[in-house]
């Protein structure tokens, strides 16, 4: 006999997507997209919001069906198209999904939203018999390790909508660890997370790596695409544009594949024409989260707020905007002292706020447009027989969103119907309403593509250059150094640093927020 020198039958990897194709009432949501996975590598899937990034995710994790095209796990067909793998069958096969909204169950507790679905797979999705508590609170206390949250029987037990946002996107996190899943898709995972916390999921994801998993990230930030490595599909229009390995490409060209525009990453904060002093706080405390908070704002001037999740940064910005009032302190504003106990006495006194989760904070989802922005407003638009006009909302409505570039076909569409850059305009446009001599933004672009970034930057400035006060609190340190006059950093309730923000660097500010020192720089 002759020895052969027979080449082994190279394994079919994990997950291969081909020509998928979905639309909506007639928008081509997805066009021939076709991709592949391996077992083992990590994957960035980005693009504009609206680009079809999204709806690819909820086909490959089952949550919707495709018109057209086909799921091959290991080399087999799910099925003859690729929406009859379904949610179970996702499972099942090991893809496991972190969607953006986290959708946690907030009436159940921390083991229960972690550790159920390998329950839910073994009964084929039928919760009628009783779950193994013991089981339960095994696997949870392995997956929550993983993600470093604690493990003790009262953090267990702990219903999640008593818990901060970005505990609840480490558990949404935990929940995929604990499935064991092959293939872990990311829908903006580090959206609330700190510095801290985003270098333990990025480790995370390594060890994940380690173990054969494969990761898909759906993401908009460059720096963390660049800092894991592994391949860049970029969407744009609901076509494949480009697949590419991300550390041989720059975050210009990035942007550039996922807008099909050069996006500037140069300070839009030119020439600040900043007023008189409209805004002085002194000695404000809430008694719990932040005390003796001294801070002053120019007319004209944008001021940004950051530190870590416990610094009281967003404390400090829900008391400024009558959400939790503050318990001592003074503010003046325009030279009147002003004590908003609520949010409606800070819109009589100028105030507007833009929360950090619009989705469950900020907007009405299924309400219009006009409704979402004209909220504040209701009462100005009153015609003498004291009834709404609907004539006179629909003109503010259609005005906000001719001002903002909000892409819409009509203000009477729900505000669920778009991206998220869009629903975070429209989220802007109803404080502006309020014509308002300060805003606060919480987080402004929390979840919003390059592209809508660029927007949104730009009304910020034109709303500055038009004398109004604006404070940005936020952990995002490019943001506020490409928009601020000045930085705050916060840590453990007080303000320990301040710096102008031209010339600034991100290593800087993060020395002041893990810093003990309590030395202001001006």
């Amino acid at each position: 006999m002759h020895a052969t020198n027979a080449t082994p039958h190279a394994s079919p990897p994990f997950l291969e997507v081909r020509n998928i194709r979905k639309s909506f009432g007639g928008v081509r949501a997805l066009k021939d997209v076709s991709l592949t996975i391996e077992s083992g590598q990590i994957y960035h899937l980005m693009g504009e919001n609206g680009c079809g990034k999204s709806t690819l995710i909820k086909i490959l994790s089952g949550a919707q069906l495709a018109d057209e095209g086909q799921i091959l796990i290991d080399g087999k067909t799910t099925g003859e198209r690729a929406g009859d793998l379904g949610a179970i069958g996702a499972l099942r096969a090991g893809i496991e999904t972190v969607y953006q909204d986290l959708s946690l169950l907030p009436n159940l507790s921390v083991a229960e939203n972690v550790a159920f679905t390998e329950q839910l797979v073994e009964a084929s999705g039928r919760l009628a018999r009783r779950l193994n508590v013991s089981l339960l609170h095994e696997t949870a206390r392995r997956a929550l390790a993983e993600v470093h949250l604690p493990t003790d029987s009262a953090f267990l037990s702990r219903r999640t909508d008593t818990l901060p946002l970005a505990t609840r996107q480490l558990i949404a996190i935990a929940r995929a660890v604990a499935s064991e899943a092959r293939l872990v898709i990311m829908d903006e995972p580090t959206t609330s997370l700190t510095r801290q916390e985003v270098d333990n999921l990025l480790h995370v994801v390594e060890r994940l790596r380690g173990k054969g998993v494969a990761v898909l990230f759906v993401t908009h930030k460059l720096d963390e695409c660049k800092s894991l490595g592994g391949r860049a599909i970029i969407m744009r229009d609901g076509l494949k544009v480009a697949e590419l390995d991300v550390a041989g490409h720059s975050k210009a060209e990035l942007s550039r594949l996922m807008t099909g525009r050069e996006i500037s990453e140069t300070r839009y904060r030119t020439n600040p024409k900043l007023g008189e002093v409209m805004l002085e706080v002194k000695d404000l405390s809430d008694g719990a989260a932040f005390r003796d908070v001294s801070l002053s704002l120019k007319k004209g001037e944008i001021l940004g707020i950051t530190g870590l999740l416990d610094s009281g940064r967003n404390e400090l910005a829900l008391a400024l905007a009558g959400v939790r009032p503050a318990t001592a302190g003074r503010i003046w504003l325009n030279g009147q002292e002003i004590a908003p106990q609520s949010t409606a006495e800070a819109i009589r006194y100028g105030i507007g706020y833009v929360p950090e989760d619009r989705l469950t904070e900020g907007l009405f989802l299924e309400k219009p447009i006009q409704d979402n922005i004209t909220l504040p407003v209701l009462d100005r638009l009153r015609n003498a027989l004291g009834v709404i006009s609907s004539r006179r909302a629909r003109r503010v409505a259609e005005q906000s969103v001719a001002d903002l570039q909000i892409v819409a076909p009509d203000v009477t569409v729900p505000v669920q119907s778009l991206s998220g850059g869009n629903q975070q305009r429209v989220l802007i446009g109803r404080w502006l309403t309020i014509n308002p001599k300060l805003l606060i933004l919480h987080g402004p672009t929390v979840g919003v593509d390059v592209g809508s970034k660029d927007t949104i930057f730009r009304i910020i400035q034109r709303l500055a250059d038009e004398g109004m006060g604006v404070i940005i609190i936020s952990d995002d340190l490019p943001e506020l150094l490409q928009n601020c006059d000045r930085i705050l950093v916060m840590r453990h309730g007080r303000i320990v640093a301040a710096h102008p923000a031209e010339g600034l660097t991100e290593e800087t500010i993060y020395q002041s927020m893990a810093s003990a020192s309590k030395e202001i720089v001006q």
